[in-house]
């Protein structure tokens, strides 16, 4: 007759208390950890997962315009859309601009003098041919860029004024509210021949919020600004410093 024998095998992760022992004597291997399958969690279409902040500040107004039904049974949601799309509202107006516009004497008043009472117009008087209108025009393009919410317009000088003298140009006028705030004849306020956008930003608004960025007004808009030129400058003196350590090097 066979013998049969039958070997006792425990729940996997089991151990005797003698098996114990030898693991903290060192005489067996550590014992392994007990598997534990993971919890199971239903998988979530993406249309039904929920909502954040930051999935809906990278939704497009179109979109947020389409989730309205959705988000009805969550205020928090609801209010937040709302606030959204007010802010999208706000800087495509605030960015109306961003260029410099050329217009002819026709255009003046309608352009400056009818503009918005909290428009800033910065209306820049030219002649071609002269190398200093050249050298504004660079910078008050970089400016228009910055400041989508402040209006630049060019023109030629003797459109806008008749006679004009060409010594005078280039000439900056700054208008606000339908009256003239500051002049600017020439470049020696902006620096001369070695003017920046941030010393032309800097002395437009020396007394006036004249520069706005669409994210403030008022004094807040200005100090903003000073503190981007200043910033600018130390980095640019930061970088000449560097090369000049450079080509000393080499």
């Amino acid at each position: 007759m066979a013998d049969y024998h039958f070997v006792y095998k425990d729940v996997e992760g089991t151990s005797t208390q003698w098996d114990d022992i030898q693991c903290r004597l060192g005489n067996l291997p550590p014992k392994p950890e007990p598997f534990k399958p993971p919890a199971f969690a239903p998988k979530v279409a993406a249309d039904e997962q929920p909502k954040s902040k930051e999935w809906l500040d990278a939704r497009e107004p179109e979109e947020l315009e389409e989730l309205e039904d959705d988000l009805d049974d969550d205020r928090f949601l609801e209010q937040y859309r709302k606030m959204r799309l007010a802010e999208l509202r706000e800087a495509a107006k605030a960015a109306r601009f961003g260029s410099i516009v050329p217009i002819t004497g026709s255009d003046f008043v309608r352009e400056v003098s009818q503009a918005p009472s909290d428009i800033w117009v910065v209306v820049f008087l030219f002649k071609d041919g002269i190398p200093e209108c050249g050298l504004l025009q660079n910078c008050l393009e970089e400016l228009a860029t910055r400041y989508p919410a402040t209006k630049f317009v060019k023109i030629i000088s003797t459109d806008c004024i008749p006679n004009y003298p060409d010594r005078n140009v280039p000439t900056i006028l700054v208008y606000n509210n339908s009256a003239v705030k500051g002049t600017y004849v020439g470049l020696q306020k902006f620096g001369g021949k070695r003017c920046t956008p941030e010393s032309v930003a800097l002395a437009l608004c020396q007394s006036d919020p004249v520069l706005n960025d669409g994210h403030g007004g008022g004094d807040s808009s200005r100090d903003n600004v000073i503190e981007g030129v200043r910033r600018k400058f130390i980095e640019k003196v930061v970088a000449q410093h560097e090369e000049r350590e450079e080509e000393d090097s080499d």
